[in-house]
């Protein structure tokens, strides 16, 4: 585990891996450590970067109002402090996936292609809102576990919680470990965060759409709606999974993004 000092504080991150750079952003309420098996499976062909996001894992707070916008700038930054100056691919996971959508708007010129997994582009309903504030009454008095329980019915599909015990350990591992004020600012940026359907036509770089065929927080026509609206979008299903398709079934999902890297960078494991 690696940090870099910035104005804001510190950004955690974790690098591994040689080849194109491959910038991985967790979804909520996790941190970098989500991504294990793609940065195991994925390292002989890409280098790996996973940061933590402000709040999450070993990065400081938000210093003021949270927003997905604000997450975005800091990948950029974190670019920055390790002097890659060329275009990356940029992939991430539900919360993880409307900061990809911020930083395809804010830093087209640095995108070589984007991974959007278990993601969608709307911004929230009024209904998800007072779920997000109902999240925020919880968390002034529970904890990250709490949390972490009341999702976890949907986080997985059924098949995963059946078969796959060890996974279900992992994401209470992962989630309970964070912070409640660090989580309740994450659950402040995605409640307002933009609606990112206007500018998904603007996305002219390579996009690979992946979804769990059973996921119940952002479900396949979410996927397909997505993958519609930017020009040179691919989508991809990955059966009997749901909202964490890459933790659930990481060997269906590092084949798939290992020939996408090939397809768009050249990056093979005998390159």
């Amino acid at each position: 585990m690696s940090a870099l000092q910035t104005e804001h504080g510190i950004l955690a991150y974790h690098d591994v891996g040689n080849g194109p750079v491959l910038v991985l952003l967790h979804p909520f309420p996790f941190d970098h450590l989500i991504w294990q098996p793609q940065w195991e499976g994925l390292c002989q062909i890409a280098r790996i970067i996973t940061p933590d996001f402000r709040g999450f894992g070993g990065s400081s707070a938000f210093p003021s109002q949270p927003t997905i916008d604000q997450l975005a700038d800091d990948v950029a930054t974190l670019l920055d402090g390790l002097q890659i100056s060329g275009p990356v691919v940029v992939g991430g996971c539900s919360m993880g996936g409307y900061v990809s959508l911020a930083f395809a708007r804010r830093h087209a010129q640095r995108l070589r292609a984007l991974i959007l997994i278990d993601t969608k582009a709307e911004a929230d309903s009024d209904e998800a809102k007072q779920k997000r504030e109902a999240t925020l009454r919880m968390l002034e008095s529970g904890t990250a576990s709490d949390l972490v329980e009341q999702m976890l019915p949907n986080l997985v599909s059924a098949t995963t919680r059946e078969t796959q015990p060890g996974i279900i350990e992992r994401i209470r591992g992962i989630g309970g470990g964070q912070h409640p004020a660090g989580i309740a600012d994450g659950v402040r940026a995605l409640r307002d965060r933009i609606d990112s359907t206007p500018s998904l036509g603007q996305i002219t770089v390579p996009t690979l759409v992946v979804v769990g065929s059973e996921d119940a927080i952002t479900p396949p026509a979410n996927a397909e709606k997505l993958a519609a609206g930017i020009p040179n979008a691919t989508l991809m299903t990955i059966p009997k999974v749901g909202h964490l398709s890459h933790l659930e079934n990481p060997a269906a999902f590092n084949a798939i993004v290992a020939d996408f890297l090939q397809s768009v960078t050249g990056a093979s494991a005998g390159a």
